[in-house]
């Protein structure tokens, strides 16, 4: 599987997990702990969650579905902006940490940009770095001079990643910020890269290119197509959500997609890449 290296030389495979609204029901909970169990069991190592996410309630679901397995997992929790002072990010770091039933986090990001300082929130990341609480941190929902407002603040350590919403419906990252990042060796981090509500997948565009292709588990899908899109970009790591195991095996599958270039002209002239700047669009 195709990888991402964050700057500490870590490196994961490419597809990870989403876990946004997991936990929200107790008829869907057994189901998504297999889901977890089936990415972890296909490959898959990154599991991203957040404290905002159903008021911790993700981050218990996911500290079920990871015990006695966390050296399998490369695991991404993120801490609200009203929690982002240099003490409060030390406050909310523990408390996601007792919900997940485990004692550090590999990768820490700020969910998007606050009223605290900057200077305030690095700081503290770099607080919790030096306690050996998470191993790295980074940001969401930052466009580029916001970017460069991170770089400019002095850290002990370096900003690792960029979360950002990113999918054929959500193209304005590619206009400047992918690259950007990139080129400052942060790695992007694609949330909801099979767009929202189901209108992308429709799209007829998406059911030609998967007529052309296959998988392991058979012919593929639009959605399968659309991560696929996601996947091809150098330094993305794209964490789709997956409530079932058969969801999460038909994720898995796109990564033996290879869209060729007839593919990727069709898709763009059917969904146009952003040709000026565009405001960083946010869920």
């Amino acid at each position: 599987m195709k990888t991402v290296t964050f700057p500490n030389g870590t490196t994961v495979p490419a597809l990870g997990m989403g876990t946004w609204n997991m936990g929200d029901s107790d008829s869907r909970r057994a189901d998504e702990i297999k889901s977890i169990h089936a990415g972890l069991e296909a490959g898959i190592r990154v599991v991203d969650t957040a404290e905002m996410y159903g008021s911790g309630r993700s981050e218990k679901l996911v500290g079920e579905a990871i015990r006695g397995r966390r050296d399998d997992v490369f695991l991404v929790s993120k801490v609200l902006p009203s929690n982002a002072s240099r003490k409060g990010v030390r406050r909310a770091c523990e408390a996601s940490l007792k919900r997940l039933g485990t004692e550090y986090l590999d990768l820490y990001l700020l969910h998007w940009e606050g009223s605290e300082p900057l200077e305030e929130t690095i700081a503290g990341f770099d607080d919790l770095v030096a306690a050996d609480l998470i191993g790295s941190w980074g940001v969401s929902n930052f466009d580029t001079d916001a970017m460069r407002e991170v770089e400019s603040i002095k850290a002990t350590t370096p900003c690792a990643t960029n979360q950002v919403l990113y999918s054929l419906d959500y193209r304005g990252a590619e206009f400047d910020l992918l690259a950007r990042d990139r080129e400052a060796g942060i790695v992007t981090m694609a949330y909801s890269p099979l767009g929202q509500g189901g209108d992308l997948l429709r799209a007829p565009v998406l059911g030609r290119v998967a007529a052309r292709h296959k998988t392991s588990l058979g012919p593929a899908s639009p959605a399968q197509i659309a991560l696929a899109w996601v996947l091809r970009q150098e330094n993305v790591l794209a964490i789709p959500k997956a409530g079932s195991p058969k969801h999460q095996h038909e994720n898995f599958a796109a990564t033996e997609i290879t869209l060729t270039r007839d593919d990727l002209a069709e898709i763009d002239a059917a969904i146009a890449p952003p040709r000026r700047k565009e405001a960083l669009a946010m869920i």
